[in-house]
């Protein structure tokens, strides 16, 4: 074979090369948007309502399949949109609160100790802002049987959220996500808990 029969192999390498690195970025676009769109979305932190486990101006990411395909767990941090008078004219539309109480679970506040109660099992919560000279971890009681469909929600600046305890329960379908790692600023980032230790101790209704 001739080198001149040769020569239109490097430029059909050059060409598949190409149309390879075309197909390549077109699906990572493609899977990035579906991503985006459907499975992780970034929320901003306006308040300091989840103080000092989310931060003003903190970034989270969401995961969206929660709770579709995955179910809500009590102590997920979870984002939602308002169900209705939550929020003031020009605050937005979501809300990022930690779950208290799941369908059916009677949520109960305060108890020996400060602690609240779910379904009759008191919940240490390290990561509550309490206030100074209290150790209770709401400054109001209440007690309450979280409906079907609904949850039962509250920041962990207790002496600083209107959660449940002033609007009342959220509902399911009304949940964007689950809120599991802090991606900004970098001096901030981690990954939430839902203090699975603490709360998978809790009984079902």
């Amino acid at each position: 074979m001739s080198a001149t029969e040769s020569e239109p192999k490097p430029k059909r390498a050059g060409w598949k090369f190409l149309r390879d690195l075309v197909v390549i970025v077109v699906v990572a676009l493609l899977a990035s948007f579906l991503v985006k769109t459907y499975l992780v979305r970034s929320f901003y932190i306006p308040s300091a309502s989840m103080q000092n486990t989310l931060l003003v101006g903190d970034r989270v990411l969401v995961n969206e399949l929660v709770p579709g395909a995955v179910p809500l767990q009590r102590g997920d941090v979870v984002v939602f949109q308002d169900p209705g008078g939550w929020l003031g004219t020009g605050q937005g539309d979501d809300l990022i609160k930690r779950v208290i109480g799941l369908p059916g679970d009677t949520v109960s506040c305060c108890g020996t100790g400060g602690h609240l109660s779910v379904n009759g099992h008191p919940v240490d919560e390290p990561y509550v802002v309490p206030e100074i000279g209290s150790d209770r971890v709401s400054g109001t009681d209440f007690d309450i049987t979280v409906p079907e469909g609904r949850i039962w929600v509250m920041g962990d600046n207790r002496y600083n959220s209107a959660d449940s305890r002033v609007h009342g329960t959220v509902p399911v379908d009304d949940v964007v996500g689950r809120a599991f790692i802090t991606t900004w600023p970098v001096s901030r980032w981690t990954v939430l808990s839902r203090y699975a230790d603490e709360w998978d101790q809790v009984p079902d209704p």
